[in-house]
């Protein structure tokens, strides 16, 4: 009897602490959820690898392996013994690896069609010149003086385009973050300028660099009276791989402790060859001024699945100032691009891509483009806001 008494309060013990840790497994994986559906969602999607680690008696382990490779190095007793030196060395390849989120693409800024002129009054720094323009409106989305290469699948409304862009200035500071995913891109000075390259057409000195592009931006906007801070971080350098997540983190941290920022302006330059594998520059010759290169603005959506609910208050941004700049300078802008990848746009409905010229313009070209840009949309900031 008292065997049957003693045997009977073990069961019910085992019992407890069986429920006991499924009630604390269960806790683990919902805390990240807000809602009775999400909650009951994470312990569906859980489950199996949840059997799964406790039919291998590593449910409650804390390095990242998954329950594949457990039991894999589970038919080595070396590799078991081993376990946290495979763990370390599982979790270090991982990281060298883009996240989920990284979006690694190279914004290569080629619409449906433009019409190369030969251009005779260019800066000559050995690279020969061009200036793009659309003449067919075939392929495009027209709104006003603005063409769009909308390469996703979202259809776009010429009248929701024309609408007043979400963003605007605040007596608040900073409003404008300028930075650089992609700081090392460069340009062409002339031949006998000396320069350190870090790769093809790339410097980490400032001088011949977006970043320098940047600056002018900077400056621009300060002259106007609008706060901005420019982040002079080469996010690319010494590694490419991985340049969005390091200039995503970079952005969050600037909005936790500038929340004033409304603008944010991720500048790059572009590389344009023709059929033949030959680089050229893109330039727009500015009467008075000289020779600038010329820009695009690429805009990024929610098409690759990651999440971006306000990208068309960006696109509308981006056509309020190819309207304004192309209404001063009409061959400055070359054609809008609409893309699937959100190039950290999500961060603020003020956020564009700049593409400032390509790898063949001159540093001067390069920098003017960037003043007559900011100058523009200083203009269309200005009237947002009366």
């Amino acid at each position: 009897m008292k065997q049957k008494i003693f045997a009977s309060g073990l069961l019910r013990r085992l019992e407890a602490g069986v429920l006991a840790a499924g009630t604390l497994w269960a806790v683990s994986v919902t805390a990240g959820s807000d809602t009775a559906a999400s909650a009951l969602s994470a312990l569906r999607a859980s489950m199996p690898l949840g059997a799964l680690r406790w039919e291998l008696g590593d449910l409650w382990t804390q390095d990242t392996l998954s329950p594949a490779a457990v039991m894999t190095i589970g038919e080595s007793p070396l590799l078991l013994a081993a376990r946290p030196a495979v763990a370390e060395l599982w979790s270090s390849d991982r990281a060298e690896q883009p996240s989920q989120d990284s979006e690694e693409e190279e914004v290569v800024t080629v619409p449906v069609e433009e019409t190369p002129l030969d251009t005779v009054t260019a800066t000559d720094n050995g690279v020969p010149a061009k200036t793009l323009i659309p003449t067919d409106p075939s392929g495009y989305t027209v709104c006003g003086r603005a063409y769009i290469s909308n390469s996703t699948s979202h259809t776009l409304s010429i009248p929701a385009l024309q609408e007043l862009f979400a963003a605007e200035l605040t007596p608040e500071e900073p409003q404008v973050l300028i930075l650089h995913t992609h700081g090392s891109e460069a340009y062409t000075p002339a031949a006998d300028t000396d320069v350190v390259w870090s790769g093809d057409h790339r410097t980490t000195d400032s001088r011949y660099n977006v970043v320098k592009v940047g600056d002018e931006m900077a400056e621009v906007f300060g002259e106007a009276g609008i706060s901005v801070l420019h982040d002079r971080t080469l996010y690319d350098y010494p590694s490419y791989t991985g340049a969005y997540d390091r200039s995503l983190a970079a952005i969050q941290s600037y909005l936790a402790q500038y929340p004033s920022i409304r603008f944010i302006l991720d500048v790059h330059r572009d590389a344009i060859e023709d059929a033949q594998g030959n680089e050229y520059k893109v330039v727009s010759e500015i009467d008075g001024t000289g020779t600038s290169a010329q820009l695009t603005l690429v805009v990024g959506s929610d098409g690759s699945g990651l999440t971006h609910p306000n990208w068309m208050e960006n696109l509308k941004l981006a056509v309020a100032i190819q309207q304004n700049a192309l209404t001063m300078y009409p061959s400055l802008m070359r054609p809008i691009l609409l893309r699937n990848s959100r190039y950290n746009q999500h961060a603020t409905t003020g956020s564009l891509l700049v593409e400032v010229g390509a790898a063949g313009n001159s540093p001067e070209e390069a920098a003017l483009a960037g003043r007559l840009f900011a100058e523009r949309m200083v203009e269309v900031l200005e009237a947002r806001s009366k």
